[in-house]
């Protein structure tokens, strides 16, 4: 979206920075508060985050926004940002705030919010919240004796294992797998192990002494080293890497190599499909996801929907279209049948419900197509975005004649940072390295 506050997911930067700082953090309450108030009925909202050290910081003082326009707090504590979305819907709560910066470190914070149906907001609920951020807002407060009441929840973990585990076969287990679990020490270390557990896993952890510093430090989706030595050490079935909010994942296979999402879609589209389950006669996916994913969908009969990066747009466009199953490469996976957001555990049950179902490895049931050959560099820039300029255009326009029809050309602004990323893809792996470097050069210099 690009607002002062609001970006491509929520708000998010630096703790104890504009805009992640306790008093701005105060002011989303009381505008979120205010934005959906409506009826006479207590309102309520439910606040989770994962397990940073600012978390308690930025929890108390969206805590005094919410109670002082007279709105009813119930406090999760770390929980998966999926979990925010289902209690939201199902303590019947006016909105949803999940605090966390996702797979960023842990000097980064960030505040997502929900609809009372479980969905992130919309463009427009945004702007109307980020209208009244810099608004004079003391005419709103509420009456002393309709001040707002804080409370912990008990429960919700167990709640959320229970959600995750049903969307299983009730007679399916997943006994017999050895299978390694990276919480990235962030919001689900407990969740996930304890889910893969109860199935019959015998499960190996790691990433699950969360110190408020340690979040996706060398750890979780981003940083799968760890997950990939300890799969070969103990010699695993397969190892699931969460990120620091547990909205997407990565799966390394028995012999450590890495799957991510493009392969999991293609996955759980070929299962669903072969069980009559998809909704719609395809997927939706980013700008991002590799050609190969497309042929593949293709070669099943199955259309690819592109949108663009944000797994906020692959949500939007498959309620839009009657799509069921969506995500990114990056390991956001959305089972609206399940989920109203990304959710890695849930998306790592049904991957491992077709292993079971195949009694196949997971190299072989996980490997559904050979990427096309992709290339991403990002290119950082000041004052005036380069892609204005005349000689850029042209050089794009010729990229683009160069590829052809095997081949794909993304030229996009990053929506968080003064950023372009350049990435192609084409059968001719040396025709990407050198469309792609010819143009982050051109584009890294000036003007002549």
């Amino acid at each position: 979206m690009g607002g002062r506050y609001f970006g491509t997911d929520g708000i998010r930067g630096k703790s104890n920075s504009f805009p992640m700082t306790p008093d701005i953090a105060m002011k989303v309450g009381m505008a979120a508060g205010l934005t959906f108030m409506r009826g006479d009925h207590r309102h309520r909202v439910v606040i989770g985050k994962d397990t940073r050290l600012s978390g308690y910081m930025i929890e108390t003082a969206l805590v005094a926004g919410f109670t002082s326009v007279g709105m009813d707090v119930f406090l999760t504590g770390p929980v998966p940002t999926p979990a925010v979305a289902l209690l939201t819907r199902s303590l019947r709560a006016d909105i949803g705030v999940m605090i966390s910066a996702s797979h960023n470190p842990y000097y980064d914070n960030g505040i997502k919010l929900f609809g009372p149906d479980g969905y992130k907001l919309s463009d427009e609920k945004e702007q109307e919240i980020e209208a009244l951020l810099d608004a004079d807002l003391s005419g709103s407060l509420a009456m002393p004796d309709e001040l707002g009441r804080a409370k912990r929840v008990d429960g919700v973990l167990d709640r959320y294992i229970e959600t995750a585990k049903r969307t299983l076969p009730r007679s399916m287990t997943l006994d017999g797998l050895r299978i390694v679990v990276d919480g990235a020490n962030g919001a689900a270390y407990k969740a996930a192990p304890e889910a893969l557990w109860e199935l019959g896993a015998e499960v190996v952890r790691i990433g699950v002494e969360p110190d408020g510093f340690n979040i996706n430090r060398g750890c979780g989706s981003t940083a799968p080293q760890l997950l990939i030595d300890k799969v070969r050490e103990v010699r695993a079935d397969v190892g699931i890497a969460l990120d620091g909010d547990a909205d997407r994942v990565l799966i390394v296979d028995e012999k450590g190599a890495i799957i991510d999402g493009d392969q999991l879609m293609a996955v759980v589209a070929e299962s669903w499909k072969e069980q009559n389950r998809l909704s719609e006669p395809g997927i939706v996916a980013t700008v991002m996801s590799n050609l190969g994913l497309e042929r593949y969908l293709a070669s099943q009969d199955l259309t690819l929907a592109r949108t663009n990066v944000g797994d906020r747009y692959v949500v939007e466009h498959m309620r839009a279209h009657g799509y069921n199953v969506g995500g990114e490469q990056s390991g956001h996976m959305v089972l609206s049948d399940y989920s109203t957001t990304g959710d890695g555990l849930i998306a790592a049950l049904q991957i491992l419900a077709v292993v079971q179902q195949k009694g196949q490895p997971v190299s072989e049931v996980c490997h559904r197509f050979d990427p096309v050959p992709q290339v991403l560099k990002n290119v950082r820039f000041s004052g005036q975005s380069p892609l204005d300029r005349s000689d850029v255009k042209g050089a794009i326009l010729d990229a683009e004649a160069l590829l052809g029809k095997s081949g794909r050309l993304l030229i996009r602004p990053s929506g968080t940072e003064p950023v372009i990323r350049v990435m192609a893809e084409s059968d001719d792996s040396s025709q990407v390295t050198k469309v792609v470097d010819q143009l982050v050069d051109l584009i890294s210099h000036p003007a002549p």
